[in-house]
């Protein structure tokens, strides 16, 4: 699909399941969730629970197939996909006629139904489905993952009836009614991964490796480049191989998710040097993989760092310089001054220093043990569960003509028990 229109039938669809659900008087959330992996997989983690819950979720994705990809595996939860694309140079014009029609879309779904919220995950799909829900006089929520909140969730804080973020450090760059931190939600399959321990976690690492064609005996770094920022990486990393004999450390088996442009040249590089690796433009399977990883070497969007340390496994991370606000260095700063990750900024992250950087790590079982540890203190994985609360004793309080309080700089500290003020409800 190219983004151009949503097709009628398909709203049609939508529509009636939403209205069949009416009839039901199911309370209904759209989450708008759709651009790219950081904002959709976030918003698939909350709409499980909030699904278990009873309540009708239709997710708003973009026509990119990784959206239409993983919206797939979300069984039981309607979606649909708005004519809109990203604000960027060159694609402006389109993004805003997208964005217009995006927003008659869903308004369509809303004034055909019941009871709604929107929940807005951030990214270009939030925007056009907020300023529908409050045309509709429905109540929107953000939820901002980055520790750098994204310019649509800043500029729709200010109506929002609440926003939910994953690091302390978004509070202060968000003016809204009231702001609480819940952590990043992650897809339940992460966390059923993340409580894997001993013997049942090296049979799991096994298997997968086993299906790959690798040997479970030996190391294994995997490359996670994210869905904007793999190439140059991709690069280095072959460029990295050439200069792995000055670390000392025997060559490891290989994980490679390339993206779609440099599969072929990669899985060709791996294969001119004679390096057991296994080359992907794109995988779902992100616990399987984790659970397999020694080492991981990835950029630093949020959803996929909280993937990492639910899973906790030693990460090198290389934050995506071309990320707008700079956001994957503020998040990936903020684990690496615990000690959860080593971070390498782009500009210093030569063949040398990453050769250097990923052997010391497969060489020291104490450093990556020390890092794991540090890693489970930023592990929330009850961030969707809170999400979902959140929302709906917000709902419910409004409805019974309660108020919903709280400030910024008032947001619970990680490690805090906030399970009683984290709600922000009178």
């Amino acid at each position: 699909m190219d983004g151009t229109a949503v097709p009628d039938a398909a709203l049609a669809s939508t529509v009636g399941r939403a209205s069949r659900a009416q009839g039901r008087n199911v309370l209904q959330v759209a989450i708008a969730c759709g651009g790219t992996g950081g904002h959709l997989f976030p918003g698939l983690a909350v709409a499980q629970v909030l699904q278990e819950r009873g309540v009708g979720v239709t997710l708003l994705i973009s026509p990119k197939e990784v959206d239409q990809r993983a919206a797939r595996s979300c069984h039981g939860v309607d979606t649909m996909v708005l004519p809109v694309a990203g604000w960027q140079s060159g694609t402006r014009f389109a993004c805003l006629v997208g964005s217009l029609r995006s927003i008659g879309c869903v308004r369509k779904l809303l004034r055909r139904t019941g009871r709604w919220a929107v929940l807005g995950m951030g990214g270009f799909t939030t925007l056009p489905a907020a300023l529908a829900a409050l045309g509709c006089r429905c109540p929107v929520f953000l939820h901002e993952s980055n520790a750098v909140p994204g310019r649509a969730n800043r500029w729709l804080a200010r109506w929002a009836r609440g926003v939910m973020v994953g690091y302390e450090a978004a509070c202060p760059r968000v003016h809204g009614r009231w702001v609480r931190v819940t952590g990043t939600p992650v897809r339940r399959e992460i966390i059923l991964a993340s409580r894997l321990i001993g013997a049942a976690r090296l049979e799991r690492r096994a298997r997968v490796l086993s299906s790959f064609g690798l040997d479970a005996e030996r190391p294994v770094v995997l490359v996670v480049g994210g869905s904007q920022g793999a190439h140059p990486l991709n690069v280095s990393v072959l460029a990295c191989l050439d200069r792995w004999s000055q670390t000392g450390v025997s060559m490891p088996q290989w994980i490679h998710l390339t993206g779609f442009r440099d599969e072929a040249t990669v899985r060709a590089g791996y294969a001119s040097r004679g390096i057991p690796a296994t080359v992907m433009a794109f995988s779902d399977q992100v616990a399987d993989l984790l659970l397999a990883a020694t080492v991981v070497l990835s950029r630093a969007g949020a959803s996929f760092l909280a993937e990492l340390v639910a899973v906790g496994v030693p990460a090198v991370v290389v934050p995506f310089p071309a990320a707008a606000d700079d956001h994957q260095v503020h998040n990936a700063r903020c684990l690496a001054q615990t000690g959860a990750i080593r971070m390498i900024l782009q500009s210093e992250a030569s063949p040398e220093r990453l050769a250097f950087e990923l052997g010391s790590l497969l060489k020291d079982p104490l450093a990556r043990e020390r890092m794991r540890q540090v890693q489970q203190t930023w592990h929330r994985p009850d961030a969707a569960e809170r999400v979902a609360e959140i929302l709906l004793a917000a709902m419910e309080a409004h409805r019974a003509g309660g108020s919903v309080a709280g400030t910024p700089r008032a947001a619970p500290a990680f490690g805090q028990d906030s399970s009683a003020s984290n709600t922000g409800l009178t």
